[in-house]
């Protein structure tokens, strides 16, 4: 469930948002409820939401200013305005500071349930997106750290173990056993005896040369 708020100063309107419609769903929790923008701001820096419904006509801090405060402040906070105002400066602005939707009052029920319907999706794909990004990160990490325990042990075939392994990437022994393990398909031991067989071939490869 992704998390609400309302901010409106008419305690009618909140309260019939809040009991009257079917949040869950469209995939939202029961809003929390706020009379003015800047009681609602202090909030989200507290606080994790994903959509705010705000009016813009509030005491102490309007839907505009609460808007544009969520902006400069890079809030990964989606605003949709209720209003019953009708002025074009109002949506201009609400275009201004990426407010995601412009509803009039008294809002419909199938306007309400399309947008945030829409809004889940719009969420539920953000979230897909930055898992993705975090396990390809993840992934991109691994491979490094894998690929530079391979290098190191390489160019220490003669003398590498576990341990000496261990203490140069800051690991326990037998976490790194198990991480090789996982990232490359191959035992610790088994890719270093491995290597000192390649290592041994080469080098027999290269005195037969010589004596050629």
């Amino acid at each position: 469930m992704y998390k609400l708020i309302i901010v409106d100063d008419e305690k009618s309107i909140r309260n019939g948002l809040c009991n009257y419609f079917p949040w869950e769903q469209t995939g939202f929790e029961t809003p929390v409820q706020f009379d003015n923008g800047k009681s609602a701001l202090n909030f989200l820096m507290k606080n994790k939401v994903h959509v705010a419904l705000t009016d813009i006509r509030m005491p102490v801090m309007d839907g505009i200013e609460f808007a544009k405060q969520i902006s400069e402040r890079n809030l990964p906070v989606k605003v949709v305005f209720l209003t019953g105002y009708k002025d074009f400066e109002y949506a201009q602005n609400a275009i201004d500071y990426g407010v995601r939707s412009y509803i009039l009052k008294p809002a419909k029920y199938q306007v309400l349930f399309d947008t945030f319907t829409k809004l889940k999706l719009e969420l539920d794909k953000e979230l897909d997106n930055n898992f993705n990004k975090r396990h390809k990160n993840i992934g991109n990490v691994n491979f490094n750290i894998t690929d530079n325990i391979k290098t190191f042990i390489i160019n220490n075939i003669h003398n590498v173990t576990l341990e000496n392994v261990a203490e140069k990437f800051h690991m326990n022994p037998y976490y790194l056993s198990s991480f090789f393990h996982n990232q490359t398909g191959e035992k610790f031991y088994d890719y270093v005896l491995r290597i000192k067989m390649e290592s041994a071939a080469e080098l027999l490869c290269k005195i037969g040369r010589a004596h050629v």
